[in-house]
């Protein structure tokens, strides 16, 4: 067996350290000429190697300083000779002590992107990182450019074509109240269930595969120019004049009125509604050519839209896309196999053998007070039977025009972030969504049929494409949207009541275009009739956007705005 034999260890009896070859205890000889630094109890040990310093990277210069034996920057070891630890101090201002490097400015945002560069990134996320910057700065040079060219600040675009009043109001007119939206959130009022008076036209069946459309699987959106739709104001409608001539009620309206006056306090833009008292009796009109037949875009938005009039992303050229889009995509989910759903009355706008769109007009009837009822015009688009029930349906679309403005790009984020995306139009049209949702609690109506609808490129306003296909009841999304019956309610008939102690003659209701307010004016009972009357042009008649070029290249989609067709009530 080999013995393992343990040297002879020195012992130092003066002091520590091996000793001195001059005493009695010789060192061994192996030693003998290497270097120690003396040092004390209190002094701190240093390290043998250093193994955790971060290895070179293949490629660069090795620096001799990086060597896992190198301890010139320890502090706790000591060198032997005094001089060595002795620096010069240079106090020179023009040499920076960052190595070469100019010394960074410590403004907020350095604190936060100094080192932001230094964070490991997958490459996908640093590319989509990239685009979305990118993204961002095109969208803010976009809104700097409208800014410049309109030649108005950020204050001056609040008084903007959008925010003027819906209504020129002439000097004549005599301001009897003004009401503030405040007033409105405090009101509630409870109504007994409606009972349906009588229902007139025809309606077809709701298509269910396209509750399977998908981005990946959008349809084209299709124009129905032979099918006319009808906007019949309230003293218009041949069924209301007879059911005022035998006293069924005492206030006429329609949905879309009805429901602008429920939803008012979440409304931005300006928009009248007139008021006729005729004996004992309450008209609630709109006036032709009203704001009240488009539909709002971003009317919510924080995001200003372009003032231009003949821009395609303005505020009028879009309330006029979307009516069109809105019209179309209610006729292309149908089923069309001629089966119709029809009931007693025709429909009472339309002509003998004319094609008119699907829609069926319940007239409904609601108890407002002992000797007071309201009935309403109330629409439905479609009709569906579901275990051999039948369901009435809404059908109503939203519009995507450029994602820039609403910061949601449909196409990538309605299969997999769909709350998200309709929580974005939430927020940017809130009061459209709760009016199409009033009008179809008024109609008494079993869904509510979302689609969302896009345009085929953000610059052709005239080809669209349907994304998807929603269904929601009436009811909870009224309350997920917080839509509150009674205060619903409680506006109309505050609003009734005040009307109803006006002296015979024609009133209209305005909403202030800058406050959330309503004012009331007496107008002549000549006012309205010989409007000046603006119509967008039909479709058919419009400038279509340039098609793709044969090579598949993008050409120049500056499309021609929406122009109008004006015409004189007056004759020659």
């Amino acid at each position: 067996m080999v013995l393992f034999e343990v040297g002879a260890v020195p012992f130092n009896p003066d002091g520590w350290g091996p000793p001195d070859t001059s005493s009695s205890v010789s060192s061994p000889s192996q030693i003998s000429n290497v270097p120690f630094a003396p040092f004390s109890r209190s002094d701190k040990l240093g390290r043998i190697a250093d193994w955790t310093r971060n290895p070179t990277r293949p490629g660069s210069k090795q620096n001799p300083a990086d060597s896992a034996f190198d301890f010139s920057g320890d502090d706790s070891i000591l060198a032997a000779d005094e001089d060595s630890s002795f620096r010069l101090v240079d106090t020179a201002a023009n040499k920076s002590h960052h190595h070469g490097q100019p010394r960074p400015k410590f403004n907020p945002r350095w604190r936060f992107n100094h080192n932001r560069s230094q964070l490991p990134q997958r490459r996908d996320e640093e590319v989509e990182a990239k685009k979305r910057d990118a993204e961002k700065e095109r969208a803010r040079r976009d809104r700097l450019y409208n800014l410049n060219r309109s030649g108005t600040n950020a204050g001056a675009r609040r008084e903007s074509s959008v925010f003027k009043s819906s209504v020129d109001i002439q000097p004549e007119w005599n301001m009897l109240d003004q009401i503030p939206f405040s007033t409105f959130s405090k009101l509630s009022f409870s109504v007994p269930e409606a009972e349906d008076l009588l229902i007139c036209g025809g309606i077809e069946f709701y298509d269910r595969s396209c509750d399977r459309i998908s981005p990946k699987n959008e349809r084209r959106l299709e124009r129905f120019k032979n099918r006319n739709f009808f906007k019949v104001t309230t003293t218009d409608d041949p069924v209301i004049r007879r059911l005022a001539n035998e006293d069924k009620a005492t206030v006429f309206a329609t949905d879309a009125i009805l429901s602008t006056l429920m939803c008012a306090s979440r409304s931005v833009y300006s928009w009248d509604i007139v008021v006729q008292r005729v004996g004992n009796k309450l008209f609630f009109d709109k006036r032709d050519g009203s704001q009240l037949d488009l539909l709002s875009v971003h009317e919510t938005s924080q995001e200003p839209l372009p003032d231009a009039k003949d821009d395609i992303n303005s505020a009028y050229s879009l309330s006029v896309e979307a009516a069109y889009i809105n019209q179309n995509f209610s006729q292309q989910v149908l089923k069309r196999d001629g089966n119709k759903l029809t009931y007693d009355e025709p429909n009472p706008f339309a002509t003998e053998g004319e094609e008119v769109a699907s829609a069926a007009y319940r007239y409904r009837r609601w108890k407002l007070d002992n000797d007071m009822y309201l009935v309403a015009r109330c629409e439905v688009q479609s009709v569906v039977e579901l275990n051999n029930q039948r369901s009435f349906l809404t059908l109503n679309a939203l519009n995507e025009f450029d994602p820039k403005y609403s910061g949601v790009d449909w196409r990538q984020k309605l299969e997999t972030q769909r709350g998200a995306v309709l929580a974005t139009e939430l927020k940017n049209n809130a009061n459209k969504l709760a009016k199409w949702t009033t009008q179809a609690l008024l109609a008494n109506a079993d869904m509510m049929k979302l689609g969302y609808v896009s345009r085929v490129h953000p610059r052709d306003h005239f080809n669209h494409v349907i994304l998807a296909v929603v269904g929601y009841k009436p009811k909870d999304f009224a309350s997920q949207i917080n839509l509150n019956t009674s205060n619903m309610w409680g506006i109309v008939k505050s609003i009734v009541d005040l009307c109803m102690k006006l002296n015979e003659g024609k009133y209209v209701l305005v909403k202030d275009p800058t406050k959330p307010q309503v004012r009331i004016y007496e107008v002549p009972a000549d006012a309205f009739e010989n409007d000046y009357v603006e119509e967008p042009l039909p479709e058919d008649e419009q400038v279509q956007p340039p098609a793709e070029n044969a090579e598949g290249g993008e050409v120049d989609l500056a499309v021609n705005e929406v122009e109008d067709k004006t015409t004189s009530s007056e004759a020659a």
